[in-house]
């Protein structure tokens, strides 16, 4: 007897429902999947124990006949394409027709479906892939679809399973997805007797956005339309100081897909404008010809490939980067205190103008302003009916100018400018202006070809340990186009003979080290052009204004100008913001002038 067997059609089902089935949450991204494709306008999701124990999935769609159900139900039987040249445009969720049968391989199955015009319904039910009964039964239009008992039969699978809360937390993130992907459609999830998500069809996507996650001022809108291929959606804005990780969904005509192409464009659009480390909140919606894009890649439709991958690079790359450059400044908000100790009150001036512009009487916030100032305490606390400032998440400005031209007032500190507009209040921070002046302009000055040097008189060596020596040493030619010039001077130091014009000789001994320290921490595979912009941002850093520096008027100006003149005008290479607003209608607000 030979050696290779064919495996039983229950076996080869089970080892396929592994593929398509990870988990209960794969079960509902299947199922609802299947709804949409049928034109469904309002989808209810039911999971018991993380749907462990059950998942329900019913929907108003166009519904099956009885030899449809029964054909449902069958390995590859599917009403999505009929021959092999339909691959090559596939216009629907699905598509493969493994759902069905894979689910009803590993679980108790229930079957319950009416096509719209016919009288009756049909019910079956499948006990682990063999079915136990067909029957004719009312229903309205639409289908319902019963899992009970997931991987009963396959407990190896079974055991692998999470806690009923992360298994229930999974199905709500693809509810989640699935909803912002489908606006028109209505959603609503229950776990036991909890609703979890409701939302009703949606005129568009900003509504969708408000239903899932409330009020999001503090995302950009993204809208490009190039080579074929249209872009929109939410981003986190630049001068955004919340989490650095955030979520991140991204859809390829209305599925959902997780592509290294896509994550490597978003991270070069954020990257431009500031080195600092991210994984920024996105809700992303690519429309593309069907043919552009295969999705027949995965068991599980997750990975897609492109025909013309640079393209769809670049038009995501400068999509968010349009965005970006139109990103708003985090606005202040006054919020007067809900308690606080009874005494005389101060009525020289409201209280955010006097902490500003009197740094002896209060500080609002000053972790905010100011990390190192001390908490204020005791005396120069404010009275009672006073506001303080809290800095919510940035909140796009109207108008394609993200700095308006201000009028500077004065310096806090000798660390931020006080200045003003016809919108309000603006405080900024002189070092990150600075710098993201400065930045900007290394940066185009190199596609020029290299920044200017200044030879110094005196060769000076530095020490260094072994990794930062190797480190710079190995990107001496990159430093060439930024000014420094240097030689190995033995295992650990380098002999320093010219440095940038843009900083003082005095501070190029800190600022190779800062260089050292930031390109140390960079991957050695890392591309050129990252090392570049650490460069840059580490010299910008250096031969920018610094903190507790006065300026004259003429020198606030000019940042002012130049600032506006900037393309990410809203934080600094580093992350760091640049300014805060205080608007004009938050001021007359708390004077009760509205």
């Amino acid at each position: 007897m030979g050696k290779i067997n064919r495996l039983p059609d229950d076996l080869a089902n089970q080892i396929a429902a592994g593929e398509v089935v990870e988990r209960p949450a794969s079960v509902v991204k299947e199922l609802v999947e299947n709804a949409l494709d049928a034109g469904a306008r309002r989808v209810r999701i039911h999971v018991e124990l993380g749907g462990k124990k059950q998942v329900q999935v019913e929907d108003d769609g166009e519904g099956m006949a009885a030899d449809d159900a029964r054909l449902a139900i069958e390995r590859h039987a599917t009403s999505k394409i009929r021959r092999a040249d339909d691959l090559a445009a596939i216009a629907t969720l699905g598509f493969r027709g493994e759902a069905l049968p894979s689910i009803a391989s590993v679980s108790h199955f229930v079957l319950r479906t009416r096509a719209r015009g016919q009288q009756t319904g049909t019910e079956i039910r499948v006990n682990g892939g063999i079915v136990a009964s067909a029957t004719e039964t009312g229903a309205p239009e639409g289908t319902r679809v019963e899992v009970n008992d997931l991987f009963y039969n396959l407990p190896a699978r079974r055991k692998f399973l999470k806690a009923d809360g992360a298994e229930s937390a999974q199905v709500s993130r693809v509810v989640t997805q699935l909803a912002l992907a489908n606006p028109e459609t209505g959603f609503t999830l229950t776990s036991a007797a909890r609703t979890v998500l409701e939302c009703p069809p949606a005129l568009s996507l900003r509504d969708r956005l408000y239903q899932l996650y409330g009020d999001r001022a503090d995302l950009l809108e993204v809208a490009k339309v190039a080579g074929g291929l249209r872009l929109s959606g939410y981003i986190a804005a630049l001068a955004e100081q919340g989490p650095t990780r955030g979520p991140q969904h991204v859809f390829i005509n209305r599925r959902i897909v997780k592509d290294r192409t896509i994550a490597h464009a978003i991270i070069s659009a954020y990257s431009v404008a500031s080195i600092k480390e991210r994984s920024p909140e996105v809700h992303l919606f690519i429309e593309m010809p069907a043919d552009a894009v295969d999705v027949n890649v995965h068991p599980t439709k997750a990975e897609v490939r492109f025909r013309d991958q640079s393209l769809v690079h670049e038009v995501v790359r400068r999509g968010l980067m349009d965005a970006l450059s139109q990103g708003g400044v985090p606005q202040l908000q006054l919020q007067a205190e809900v308690a606080a100790p009874q005494g005389p009150r101060d009525i020289s001036l409201p209280g955010v103008l006097a902490g500003v512009l009197y740094p002896n009487r209060w500080i609002p916030n000053p972790a905010r302003l100011n990390p190192d100032a001390p908490n204020s305490s005791g005396p120069s606390a404010p009275a009672s009916g006073f506001s303080r400032m809290e800095v919510p998440g940035p909140t796009a400005l109207p108008g394609p100018e993200t700095v308006r031209p201000m009028i500077p007032l004065g310096q806090f500190r000798d660390t931020f400018i006080i200045a003003i507009d016809a919108e309000g209040v603006a405080i900024i921070d002189q070092h990150v202006a600075h710098e993201r002046v400065l930045f900007e302009r290394v940066m185009e000055r190199l596609t020029a070809g290299r920044l200017e040097s200044q030879r110094l008189l005196v060769p000076m060596v530095l020490e260094l340990s072994a990794a930062e020596h190797e480190c710079l040493v190995g990107r001496a030619q990159a430093l060439e186009q930024f000014g420094f010039e240097f030689e190995s001077f033995g295992p650990s130091a380098i002999n320093v003979t010219a440095v940038p014009a843009l900083i003082d000789a005095g501070d190029s001994a800190t600022a190779l080290l800062a260089l050292a320290h930031d390109l140390e921490g960079l991957d050695a595979g890392a591309h050129l052009q990252d090392a570049i912009q650490r460069i840059a941002a580490t010299t910008a850093c250096h031969a920018a204004v610094k903190a507790n520096y006065p300026l004259s008027h003429e020198k606030m100006m000019h940042i002012l100008d130049e600032l506006r003149a900037t393309a990410y005008s809203t934080v600094c290479p580093h992350g760091r913001p640049v300014m805060l607003r205080l608007t004009r209608r938050e001021i007359e607000k708390n004077f009760d002038r509205i």
